[in-house]
């Protein structure tokens, strides 16, 4: 089968690799849709796992299954999450999944963009979602980013009325205005310095942006909300000094949502007092965990995350090298997918 593999961020080849083998507890999709991640294409993420076959954002058809599977069958169109937890350790007690060794040390393989992908038993019964009729495989492929955006929400604890700041407006930082409005926010406003993203987040529900080569962020947010700033800011750039600039923006009362890292190496240098006597939070969200996803595919059903509003380029596997560059040029662009016959 053909796959694409990553030896270095300029690097990326199409090779032809064995189906992977499988357990008794395990199935093998025949993918149909898998999705560019964003975070793919942060050089230093991505290249101290190399090589390593992209892709994480799968969805397929099972072509086959391990004599032991009974809660699916062949033909199942189907979403796998690349990671999944045990449900039994302290972390997934509390509900911290992306903590537990298991979802750490779990994964499809060989990865997303390959034309077949096994599931573990781990993955396939933890974190698997058969998809109803409404449900796409393009519209499949953005479950996983989804549930990224609906952890950081509910991790932020959004409130109706909310006014939101977005950061940064590729295609997470839709999503998150998407999510804001579909949770209450009352007014949402995006930045971002590419025209094409300033008007799809207008668009999409944005109630107005800030054009970051042209107005500072914090003085235009003040014009906007008459001083007010936001309760919420959520804070897209892998930057330390965009964090900085995301924290002077809260509201007192409000929270910071980090919700990228930063480049290895950065520093963030905040004023506790400020923090303190303003009652401002900062809140980190990584990845996302089995309840995350199964909201993202309920609000995918609803149709408030679909492929139609944000799938923009769509590539054969040949051509991932050219779809991974767009996504990583950031521009007028919003998601990337690799689609397969």
């Amino acid at each position: 089968m053909k796959a694409a593999k990553l030896y270095s961020f300029n690097d990326i080849r199409i090779e032809d690799i064995p189906v992977p083998q499988m357990g008794a507890g395990d199935v093998i999709i025949k993918t149909k849709a898998c999705g560019i991640c964003s975070g793919d294409v942060m050089p230093w993420y991505i290249e101290k796992k190399a090589p390593v076959v992209l892709g994480h954002e799968p969805a397929g058809e099972i072509a086959a299954l391990g004599k032991d599977v009974t809660s699916f069958k062949k033909g199942d169109r189907v979403f796998t999450h690349h990671h999944a937890p045990c449900f039994q350790c302290r972390y997934c007690k509390r509900g911290d999944y992306v903590q537990c060794a298991t979802w750490k040390s779990s994964g499809i393989i060989p990865g997303g963009i390959s034309e077949y992908i096994l599931i573990p038993s781990i993955n396939l019964e933890n974190d698997s979602i058969r998809l109803t009729e409404g449900v796409s495989y393009e519209d499949a492929t953005l479950i996983e980013p989804t549930a990224c955006v609906v952890k950081g929400l509910k991790r932020a604890k959004i409130r109706q009325g909310d006014t939101v700041l977005v950061i940064g407006l590729g295609v997470m930082g839709m999503m998150n205005i998407l999510l804001a409005r579909e949770y209450g926010a009352g007014r949402i406003i995006g930045a971002d310095m590419v025209k094409f993203r300033l008007d799809k987040a207008i668009a999409l529900g944005a109630d107005a942006v800030i054009d970051v080569s042209k107005a500072d962020i914090y003085e235009s947010l003040s014009n906007i909300t008459n001083n007010e700033m936001a309760e919420l800011v959520v804070v897209g750039p892998n930057s330390a000094d965009v964090m900085s600039l995301g924290i002077r923006c809260v509201r007192s009362g409000g929270q910071a949502l980090l919700f990228t890292p930063a480049k290895p190496g950065e520093k963030l240098t905040l004023d506790p007092n400020h923090l303190y006597f303003n009652d401002i939070n900062i809140i980190t969200s990584y990845s996302c965990g089995p309840y995350d996803t199964a909201e993202a595919f309920e609000l995918i059903e609803k149709k408030v995350v679909s492929a139609d509003k944000l799938v923009t380029h769509r590539f054969p596997i040949e051509r991932t090298e050219e779809a991974f560059r767009l996504t990583a040029d950031a521009r007028d662009s919003l998601k990337a997918i690799i689609v397969f016959d």
